[in-house]
C-alpha cells in the first residue's frame, strides 16, 4: 500500500445518492445497533467495562486490518488521517467507553436513552458539518420524536427520579456517536462505507490495546460464555460489521434524514432487553413504539417531499 495513492483521489463518489437505498442501509445499520445496549449489559457482569470498551475495538481492529490487507486498500492521504480520528474518537473510544461504565449502574432499558437522543445529535452534527439544510417540519418532528423516545426510555427505566450521574456518561457518548457518525457518513462517500469504520479502527488500535491490557493486568476477567459471547458480538457486529450498512446509509444520504430512522433503535434495545434480560415491558411500550414509529417515518417524509 502506498501512502500518497489515495482512495479519496476520484472523480465521482463511491456512493451515488439514492434516498431510499439510504433509508434501506441506514435500518440495517440500527438492527445490527439495537442488540448493543442489552448485550453490553450482560457483558459488564463478568467483564470490566474498560476492557469491554477497548476490547472490543482491539478485535475489531484486527478483523478491518485483515480487511484492508486482503482487498489491497490503498492509505488514506495524511489530512484523511485527521478526519478519521474523529470518528476514531466518536465511535471507537468515546461511545462503547462511556456506555460500558454507564450500565455498571444502569439498566438496559435506561441505557435507551443515549439511543433517543442520537438521532436528533446526528441530523445537527451533519448540518454543522455538511450544509444540510432540512426543512422546518423535519426539525419539528425530529424534535417530537426525540422527545417521545426520551420520555419513552425514562418511563421504561422506572421515571425521572431514578436518573443520576451516570446519564452524564451517557450524554457524552450521544456526542461522541454524533460526531463520529456524521464524519464517518461523509468520509464513506470517498473511502467507501467498511473502509471507513476499518481504517479508524487501526488508527485507534494502539490506544484500545494499551487500556484492553492494563484492564486486564487490573483486573481479570471471569466472564461466563454468554458474557463472552455478548463482547463477541459488541466487537464482532456493533463495533465492525454494523457500521457497514450504516455508514453506507449515511453515505448515500440525505445524511440528516438517514439519521432519523435511527429513533427505532430505542424501541427496539428495550424490546431484546426485555426477551433477553428480563426487564419488565409493559403496555406503554406498545404505544411508546408506535409514536416513535410514526415520528421516524414522518421524519423521513417531510424530508423526502422537499428534495
Amino acid at each position: 500500500m502506498k501512502e500518497h495513492s489515495s482512495a479519496t483521489v476520484m472523480l465521482s463518489p463511491v456512493i451515488l445518492p439514492r434516498t431510499a437505498s439510504g433509508i434501506r442501509w441506514g435500518l440495517a445499520g440500527v438492527a445490527a445497533f439495537s442488540f448493543t445496549v442489552p448485550f453490553t449489559k450482560v457483558a459488564v457482569v463478568g467483564l470490566p467495562p474498560l476492557f469491554i470498551g477497548s476490547g472490543r475495538a482491539v478485535v475489531a481492529a484486527v478483523l478491518a486490518a485483515a480487511a484492508l490487507v486482503i482487498t489491497r486498500q490503498r492509505l488514506p492521504r495524511p489530512r484523511t488521517w485527521l478526519r478519521l480520528a474523529l470518528v476514531a474518537g466518536g465511535v471507537v473510544a468515546g461511545f462503547p467507553l462511556l456506555t460500558s461504565y454507564a450500565l455498571t449502574a444502569l439498566p438496559a432499558g435506561h441505557g435507551g436513552v443515549v439511543i433517543a437522543l442520537l438521532p436528533a445529535a446526528t441530523a445537527t452534527a451533519a448540518v454543522l458539518r455538511t450544509g444540510e439544510r432540512p426543512p422546518a417540519p423535519f426539525w419539528a418532528v425530529t424534535a417530537l420524536g426525540s422527545l417521545v423516545a426520551v420520555a419513552f426510555a425514562v418511563l421504561q427505566s422506572g421515571g425521572i427520579g431514578h436518573l443520576h450521574w451516570a446519564d452524564l456518561l451517557l450524554l457524552g457518548a450521544v456526542a461522541c456517536a454524533a460526531i463520529g457518525y456524521s464524519e464517518g457518513g461523509l468520509l464513506a462517500r470517498e473511502l467507501g462505507p467498511w473502509q471507513t469504520i476499518a481504517w479508524a479502527l487501526v488508527l485507534a488500535a494502539p490506544a484500545m490495546l494499551v487500556l484492553a491490557v492494563v484492564s486486564l493486568l487490573d483486573q481479570p476477567p471471569s466472564a461466563t460464555p454468554v458474557q463472552w459471547g455478548a463482547f463477541g458480538y459488541l466487537a464482532v457486529v456493533s463495533m465492525f460489521l454494523g457500521f457497514f450498512a450504516w455508514y453506507r446509509g449515511l453515505a448515500i444520504g440525505p445524511m440528516a434524514q438517514v439519521s432519523q430512522v435511527q429513533l427505532l433503535q430505542p424501541v427496539l434495545s428495550i424490546c431484546w432487553a426485555a426477551l433477553l434480560l428480563g426487564e419488565a415491558l409493559t403496555w406503554t411500550t406498545a404505544i411508546g413504539a408506535l409514536a416513535v414509529i410514526l415520528c421516524a417515518g414522518a421524519a423521513v417524509r417531510s424530508r423526502t417531499k422537499t428534495t
